[in-house]
């Protein structure tokens, strides 16, 4: 009697989880919604191929706007790739293709496009830049709501149908990128969403996201990887050793940027990832910790944790392949895919 009980309080139980659970990302993502609009997220940005980015969501947003709407795509094949957060890029354009479904309750065609700006006549190093934009053929927008369009909670939908916050995070997002947003539309004339992002020169490469993405703990050997985790809350210190030793990582932790620096300093000691929060006590954030230990020790990979972060933390030249951010709260799966690309670029720089 007592097991069946047991059994029955646990279930009951399950159902409290799975709901604190979900406000939980809920309230997550409406913070990360509200950093967007005011450009204070932390971004992850990766060399980054718009086309392919695209042309791999295709499938995706088809069966999210419905068989009554024709997806068309329109992309510039001499088109240069640029350095963008790939996470935010795809959910700016699964936002702007539901807007787009929204607006054509009969129907219609949404056609995503990309080219590049013409030359700039300012000189060879002005900044150039791409435009995707998202064009719909519905009702359009009145002269009032285009002035409100970027507004954090303005929304012509139905209570329930819309937050109000998908414009004004896409708004916040490219700023923050470097770029910017404009709206052509007119009643009855469609609308029609240019998003401009500056164009990437450099020598890197658009890294393969997928394939990394895709691959499971398992299928990743992570027991050679040595790892300095240093987190101030002493639960989630607790619970991400033990996390990080299940995937065979070696771990040793620290609580404060001081105590991490001393256990760095040790010349025995080795170390191939930082795993640190980015606010830390005792006048040394993660960032500021993060530089000192590669100045010590420069083939040292960097894991940032973050629930929030200023955004000059992480926008500076110095921020490379080498370093990548997890936003809190994470999952395991998401701890998971930045192991993995820390492994990849520490497999192609030992390869190289």
């Amino acid at each position: 009697m007592r097991r069946r009980m047991a059994r029955g309080q646990l279930e009951g139980l399950d159902r409290y989880i799975n709901a604190a659970q979900e406000a939980t990302d809920r309230a997550a993502g409406l913070t990360h919604r509200l950093l967007a609009f005011s450009r204070r997220q932390t971004l992850d940005p990766t060399v980054t191929d718009v086309n392919e980015l695209v042309s791999g969501l295709a499938e995706f947003l088809r069966r999210t706007i419905g068989p009554a709407v024709r997806l068309k795509l329109r992309l510039d094949a001499k088109l240069g790739p640029i350095l963008i957060d790939r996470n935010q890029l795809e959910n700016a354009i699964l936002n702007l293709g539901i807007n787009a479904r929204d607006a054509m309750p009969d129907g219609g065609t949404v056609t995503i496009s990309t080219r590049s700006d013409p030359p700039p006549k300012e000189g060879k190093d002005a900044v150039r830049f791409m435009c995707l934009t998202v064009a719909d053929t519905g009702m359009g927008m009145t002269p009032e709501v285009m002035a409100r369009a970027f507004d954090p909670f303005f929304t012509t939908k139905p209570i329930g149908k819309g937050t109000g916050l998908g414009l004004s995070m896409i708004y916040g997002f490219a700023s923050q990128s470097g770029g910017r947003v404009e709206i052509e539309s007119a009643p009855g004339a469609g609308t029609k969403v240019h998003i401009w992002l500056p164009l990437y020169i450099g020598e890197k490469r658009p890294a393969a996201q997928g394939a990394a993405r895709r691959r499971s703990p398992t299928e990743v050997d992570l027991s050679h990887l040595r790892l300095l985790l240093v987190e101030d809350d002493v639960t989630l210190r607790f619970t991400l050793e033990e996390t990080l030793r299940d995937r065979g990582i070696h771990v040793e932790t620290a609580a404060t940027g001081s105590e991490a620096m001393a256990l760095l300093a040790d010349e025995d000691r080795r170390y191939d990832v930082l795993m640190t929060d980015v606010g830390l006590p005792g006048g040394v954030n993660g960032r500021q910790l993060a530089d000192e230990a590669r100045a010590r020790k420069q083939h040292l990979s960097v894991l940032f944790m973050t629930g929030y972060a200023e955004q000059t933390v992480f926008s500076d030249q110095s921020f490379d392949e080498s370093m990548q951010i997890l936003f809190k709260p994470f999952t395991t799966e998401m701890l998971d895919e930045k192991l993995n690309r820390i492994v990849d670029y520490v497999n192609r720089r030992l390869n190289n």
